[in-house]
């Protein structure tokens, strides 16, 4: 599979706060919310209020008139190595009320032997939870979609190879969110529809869209919404 396309291997720095108030001096916020992740954090391919932490924050912000601040740790083309590195760097604090995590699909896309994942997720996922209050209780978890149901991902991959190894590490996710008693939402059920409703897809035939993340939204909406209330 050729992977001279900067979609997923781009590795910028991006780091985002968000409010409901564009004015954030005067802002009292009542939640902190941390989004961990890559591209399907980002928003890569949908406008700056279109990705999942957004509209989630949006949503909940609706619903129950809470401010809450976002902080997302997210980037294109970003392997769990990238993401554990930046999380040292900016040593975010550890009392966010909840966090998400969703990483992998550069893993898998880069060709990193699977063992790095094995060794490295659940350094990830205890970090998540020490952000969020020391308490696994505020963490959710999102599995990994399965991009060979886009455009791109049936000219540029070899698609059975691409969705047994993607199921292999949303296997080993769900099994350790099992073990350790943490949300697992999976969307990956989602994902995979993405040929016969190319609506779900983004501009660049690639990643989710605005409709995709949107569903994604009220999958977790009534967790996130149980952790503030």
């Amino acid at each position: 599979m050729k992977k001279t396309l900067p979609l997923f291997i781009l590795s910028l720095f991006f780091i985002t706060f968000y409010t409901c108030d564009e004015n954030q001096h005067s802002q009292v916020f009542n939640y902190k919310y941390l989004a961990l992740g890559d591209s399907y954090t980002y928003g890569q391919g949908v406008c700056e209020s279109c990705s999942f932490p957004v509209q989630l924050v949006d949503t909940l912000y609706k619903h129950y008139d809470e401010d809450i601040n976002l902080l997302s740790i997210a980037q294109t083309g970003w392997t769990t190595s990238n993401l554990i590195d930046q999380i040292s760097s900016i040593m975010p604090s550890d009392d966010y009320d909840f966090v998400t995590l969703l990483i992998g699909v550069n893993n898998q896309y880069q060709g990193i032997p699977f063992t790095v994942f094995e060794e490295e997720f659940p350094i990830l996922l205890d970090k998540a939870i020490l952000l969020a209050k020391n308490d696994h209780n505020r963490v959710i978890v999102i599995s990994i979609p399965d991009y060979s149901y886009t455009p791109f991902g049936q000219f540029y991959s070899n698609t059975e190879l691409v969705s047994n190894e993607i199921a292999r590490y949303n296997e080993f996710v769900s099994g350790l969110c099992e073990q350790e008693n943490i949300y697992f939402e999976d969307i990956t059920d989602l994902t995979i529809l993405g040929l016969v409703q190319p609506e779900l897809v983004a501009s660049d035939g690639l990643h989710l869209s605005e409709l995709a993340y949107s569903k994604i939204v009220d999958r977790i909406f009534h967790k996130a919404s149980s952790i503030l209330n």
